[in-house]
């Protein structure tokens, strides 16, 4: 077999290069940055200047109106639109709505912008009056009753018909709600420009992340603290959960006492009221009448300020001796993420009757998600996501209809429905989940690139007492190293790793190498979390990567592996081709032509559960051509077939170059992208897979010289991990074989790293297919018929 890893040349004409990387994000946008301001900038870039809110003029006869989003909410800026007039709450109908109306009712709300709406009440059906009816705004309007309608209250709708909106998760800044009624309107989900804890205490201020303190509202551009008259423990539930806390704690009350006796607060105007289970401050009770009665015009009579005290996930608490830790693990092994391109991301799995599975869409709430995010350590989630949006699962779907309450400590703990009939993976439910602020951020950086998104890799050290930037250096630079860069800058996936930087030279002042011996697991948070040198840097040479924000994810079929499991002897004379591509146990080197080899023949059948196409890293230009078998290979390595002794101890192994990556077939609505045909383009669609047949050349193990009995059979799809994707943990799969010298035995066929089940369960054994006897039809039509694809 090759060696997993090539040497590097350096062209000639190149000059020298130095410890380095680069890392380009692959963007199919123009390079121009107004095209990125929709995923925020990176330390270092210049924010777009945000106008300052400025309270609107409205005309005296104008209806006064509040609006408030409602109903089955994934994220606490989108949900019904909701209109308080004449001392009730209504609806406002679908008809002839537009994101011109969006645009208006978001920014009433206080947000930037409205990014869509959903008409026949998406969000539910609400209660009362429909309002409004046939509503039509130009989108510069200031509030939704200055826009052409019906009429307040004029309408032929049902609450079928309700509308619901979707806004930007950025506020206006500076923005302050003004209570226009005359009566008092409770569950104001509009006031809150932005909330913060601020470290009080020096012991905490030089913590990260900020655990305890004053919890502290912005208000018209200034920021106040809340009077603790009233507050409760469910208040400060949701604001740890907020801050990506799984739950809070009871701090020393006596020290903030003194504290606020020396410095004045400046108190909110408004008191909080929150169940618990609320994802987010905006969403509690939020008023003046009764949940305020120790409040006057900005003092706290007899109170003081509202002070919480977090408790971090594992993943994120400090510890005495080493810091934080580090590497990012769950703490529930009953529940898991996948498919997600950043930390406390992705498609969830829940595992029972020891096999992962995942968790059906129907009725999938911000509710679920956020007792989803807890339970691993995170605070409330920000987003729940259905319809396979963070990559279809494998495996069976375990819960449907899932009902939480918001307290249960595991997602197991709720209501659900064990079946899942009419549920597919293209349903699996996901959730991003609120994580905390640890400034990983601003200890990375690019330089150089021609957009926010590409540049070297430059990292922030300590060095004779002073925080400098630094390059780091590219020896042993990969894909994993990449994808924790591109995890601790939240940009996404990586695509590639680069090693050189000439072309796009960074900071002068941060030539110096700062970091070498970068080695990544790809579970990381940071960078500086992966194994490395410290201070003794060793950079023979130049490095860096690539990145993109979707990315692909393999997943190999084990009942295709475990169905189509047989034995064949072939002769040497007819392995010429496959001994040129080192296909067969070393062994064969010194075997006449007529000698007999026993080969481990199965198809398999690898599918792209992720959310791109999965492409060779080769273009078509350096694709090799491979004369005996008269075809290129687009991938030198693209699968290892192994056989493991049960302690661990590996007796034979195959691999296979990939000269043809192409769609097989395809999920239903899902068009074919790549044939092999005409030197066509290759790769595997996002819903499609790629069968690769038992009787091609290489599409086995070489099993000649082993004895009788129990091994480990195992695939690794990718192994030198060439082309990125989202989760590497499922490109394994491992079966338990039986061998008695005439018959073998596949069972117990299984992806992920987990150890391979010693129960029974076996399918029937497969004797020897000689070459010389007719061809029957071993257990599946993938050895006569289907999808012909050759792989070498």
């Amino acid at each position: 077999m090759p060696a997993p890893c090539q040497p590097h040349h350096h062209h000639p004409h190149l000059p020298s290069l130095h410890g380095s990387m680069l890392l380009l994000l692959a963007l199919l946008a123009p390079l121009a940055r107004a095209q990125y301001e929709h995923m925020g900038y990176p330390p270092g870039y210049p924010e777009p200047e945000q106008e300052m809110y400025s309270a609107p003029h409205i005309p005296a006869d104008t209806p006064r109106i509040q609006l408030r989003l409602a109903g089955d909410k994934r994220k606490h800026n989108e949900g019904r639109v909701e209109v308080f007039y004449s001392g009730e709450w209504g609806t406002v109908c679908d008809d002839d709505f537009s994101i011109h109306n969006a645009q208006v009712v978001c920014r009433e709300l206080g947000y930037l912008e409205a990014m869509s709406w959903s008409p026949s009440a998406k969000y539910g059906k609400g209660e009362g009056r429909v309002w409004f009816d046939n509503v039509h705004c130009s989108g510069k309007e200031s509030t939704l009753a200055l826009c052409a309608s019906n009429g307040i209250g004029v309408s032929d709708c049902k609450h079928s018909e309700d509308v619901g909106v979707i806004c930007s998760d950025k506020r206006i800044p500076g923005f302050k709600f003004i209570n226009t009624l005359p009566n008092h309107v409770e569950n104001l989900n509009i006031q809150v420009e932005d909330v913060r804890i601020r470290a009080i205490l020096s012991s905490y201020r030089k913590r990260i992340p900020v655990t305890e303190g004053y919890v502290e509202v912005k208000d018209g551009g200034k920021w106040k603290q809340i009077c603790n008259a009233d507050w409760n423990p469910q208040n400060s539930r949701v604001i740890c959960g907020m801050f990506g806390f799984p739950g809070e704690r009871k701090y020393n009350a006596r020290v903030y006492k003194m504290f606020a006796r020396r410095r004045k607060p400046s108190y909110w105007d408004y008191s909080v009221n929150c169940t618990g289970n609320e994802a987010h401050l905006s969403s509690c009770h939020l008023g003046q009448g009764d949940m305020a009665e120790g409040k006057d015009n900005g003092t706290c009579t007899g109170g003081l300020p509202v002070v919480v005290s977090c408790v971090p996930g594992r993943a994120f608490a400090p510890t005495p001796q080493s810091g934080f830790r580090k590497a990012f693990r769950q703490e529930q092994p009953l529940v898991r993420l996948r498919g997600g391109a950043i930390v406390g991301e992705g498609r969830v799995e829940v595992l029972k009757g020891g096999e992962w599975g995942t968790i059906c869409d129907d009725h999938w709430s911000l509710l679920a998600s956020s007792v989803v995010c807890r339970e691993l350590g995170f605070g409330t989630a920000k987003e729940s996501l259905s319809g396979g949006r963070l990559g279809q699962g494998m495996g069976p779907v375990h819960m449907n209809e899932v009902q939480c309450s918001g307290f249960e400590k595991s997602i197991t703990e709720c209501l659900f429905d064990k079946e899942s009939l009419g549920c597919s993976h293209e349903e699996d439910a996901a959730v991003r989940c609120n994580v905390p602020a640890m400034g990983f951020q601003e200890q990375l950086r690019l330089r150089g690139g021609r957009n926010p998104f590409e540049g070297r890799v430059e990292v922030l050290v300590e060095r004779n007492g002073s925080l400098v930037w630094g390059t780091v250096c590219s020896e042993g630079w990969g894909t994993m190293e990449a994808m924790v860069t591109c995890r601790q800058l939240g940009l996404g996936f990586a695509s590639s790793a680069f090693q050189e930087t000439w072309y796009w030279p960074g900071d002068v002042s941060a030539d110096r190498v700062a970091m070498s011996g970068v080695r990544c697991s790809g579970t990381e948070m940071t960078l500086s979390h992966c194994l490395h040198h410290g201070a003794h840097l060793a950079c023979p040479k130049g490095g860096g990567p690539k990145r993109r924000r979707a990315a692909p994810d393999l997943v190999l079929n084990p009942q295709v592996v475990e169905q189509t499991t047989y034995m064949e002897d072939r002769p040497m004379f007819m392995l010429q081709c496959a001994y040129e591509e080192d296909c067969l146990a070393s062994s064969s080197r010194e075997s006449p032509a007529t000698a007999i080899r026993r080969l481990l023949r199965f198809s398999s059948q690898i599918h792209n559960n992720g959310q791109s196409d999965f492409r060779p890293k080769a273009g078509r230009h350096s694709w090799v051509w491979h004369e005996c078998h008269r075809h290129y290979h687009s991938m030198e390595v693209f699968t290892h077939y192994d056989l493991f002794s049960l302690n661990g101890t590996k007796v034979a192994e195959g691999h296979k170059a990939s000269f043809c990556l192409e769609d097989s077939e395809c999920d239903e609505g899902i068009d074919k992208r790549y044939e092999c045909a005409n030197f066509g383009e290759q790769g595997i669609t996002v819903g499609c897979w790629d069968t690769y047949r038992h009787d091609i050349d290489c599409q086995w193990v070489d099993i000649s010289d082993i004895k009788p009995g129990d091994y480990i059979f195992q695939v690794v799809i990718n192994p030198n991990y060439e082309v990125p994707e989202s989760d590497y943990s499922n490109n394994i799969m491992k079966c338990r074989c039986r061998y008695d010298g005439n018959r073998v035995w596949m069972y117990s066929c299984h992806n992920g790293k987990e150890p391979v089940y010693t129960g029974c369960g076996c399918t029937a054994a497969t004797t020897v297919r000689n070459r010389f006897t007719p061809a029957g039809s071993p257990l599946s039509d993938l050895f006569t018929g289907g999808s012909s694809t050759a792989v070498v």
